[in-house]
């Protein structure tokens, strides 16, 4: 079985997963398995409050978990001219997503990867999987497969070898409402 079968399977079975993103290792699950995220939020040793990324091969993946009617045609067309890539747009969140997912707040942060690791990752799994850079809460985030296995080695996850996208920084996220920018990419 290959690595990126390995990590499909552990996703269908509610494992949580680290793997290359444009920038950084990300850790991430299944968003619909409340178990799941609260094993990766165990593992991340980060609040709930905070909210997790969604990360997508493709836009049609997100589109449940957004919800479009709070959306202007155009606002949509300036997330999807920055698609595929490193940039996270912060949209209104659907009845479909928990507070698992999205924290304290009533929008949810997601991206379309340009990674092509990524992309075969959730189009094997047919829909998009959480995403937070690998690192243990306070430490730097992880850029190599060795880097995820030194700092969260101990850990029960299941590791998608690969190299990120080669970028210096996490993702870009902007405000969908404004344009504005919230974490420089």
């Amino acid at each position: 079985m290959s690595d990126l079968q390995q990590a499909v399977q552990a996703l269908q079975q509610g494992k949580v997963i680290a793997y290359p993103t444009e920038g950084v290792f990300g850790v991430g699950c299944d968003p619909d398995n409340s178990q799941a995220i609260e094993q990766l939020l165990a593992i991340k040793q980060r609040p709930v409050e905070k909210g997790l990324i969604l990360i997508a091969g493709n836009f049609e993946q997100l589109v449940p978990y957004i919800d479009l009617t709070q959306l202007k045609a155009e606002q949509l067309e300036k997330a999807m001219n920055t698609w595929p890539g490193p940039v996270t747009w912060i949209m209104p969140a659907s009845e479909k997503v928990t507070q698992w997912v999205s924290g304290e707040f009533s929008t949810i942060a997601v991206r379309v990867t340009d990674h092509p690791l990524v992309q075969a990752l959730t189009n094997a799994f047919g829909k998009p999987i959480t995403s937070t850079s690998a690192n243990l809460s306070g430490l730097p985030p992880c850029k190599t497969t060795e880097e995820v296995m030194d700092q969260l080695g101990e850990q029960p996850l299941v590791v998608l070898a690969g190299k990120t996208g080669g970028r210096e920084n996490p993702s870009e996220i902007r405000d969908i409402k404004n344009s504005k920018v919230l974490r420089q990419g």
